[in-house]
């Protein structure tokens, strides 16, 4: 597994590597309180966005993550980020995570069509066997999401963390297999057919 800063690009959304230049375009799409409800790090504002930028390359640097930008290509417009996480090279798996998208981009092209690059880049270029994804347990929304997407639901890691108000996080796990992506190829290729709604 060759994990590199890459740049994926489809037919509507760019994943550029992350890069403290683009913190202003970050802080501004990041902006609304309600993203960060379910995240361990409230990045809002300049220095909330810087601090989570920095983590983020940090990570990359000790080899344990890749960090992408969001850009939408029709508008120019920064509207998110995500990352590879949790790299295990010798395993041949990772996670996809610490992704979110301006509310003005949600329920679009966005998120499905950004959630194909970086899978079709995990099984079919680095050769992953397992990529993985975990939500909190009150975000329903994401459990709903990562189950059309055609990934399965493994389990809940009790007391998984602490969040940012003192609350406790309970984890749910789910995966997708090797064997499970070319379905899962196929269902996102329909669903950006139809516009990416839904995802």
């Amino acid at each position: 597994m060759d994990v590199k800063p890459v740049t994926l690009s489809g037919q509507h959304v760019t994943l550029m590597p992350l890069s403290m230049e683009h913190l202003p375009g970050l802080a501004e799409a990041g902006r609304e309180p309600a993203l960060w409800l379910y995240s361990p790090t409230a990045a809002t504002g300049i220095e909330g966005m810087r601090a989570y930028l920095q983590e983020a390359l940090d990570g990359q640097a000790a080899g344990t993550a890749l960090p992408f930008t969001t850009v939408d290509k029709a508008s120019g417009r920064i509207v998110g980020s995500s990352r590879f996480a949790a790299i295990d090279r010798k395993n041949k798996r990772l996670e996809i995570g610490w992704t979110w998208i301006d509310p003005a981009f949600q329920r679009s092209h966005v998120n499905t069509e950004a959630k194909m690059l970086m899978l079709q880049h995990a099984f079919e270029v680095l050769g992953c066997m397992r990529v993985e994804f975990k939500t909190d347990q009150l975000n329903v929304k994401s459990q709903t999401a990562l189950g059309r997407l055609g990934a399965v639901q493994e389990g809940i890691f009790r007391k998984h963390m602490i969040m940012p108000d003192g609350r406790i996080r309970h984890s749910v796990y789910f995966s997708i297999l090797d064997e499970e992506w070319p379905a899962v190829r196929t269902r996102l290729s329909e669903r950006l057919a139809r516009g990416g709604f839904g995802s």
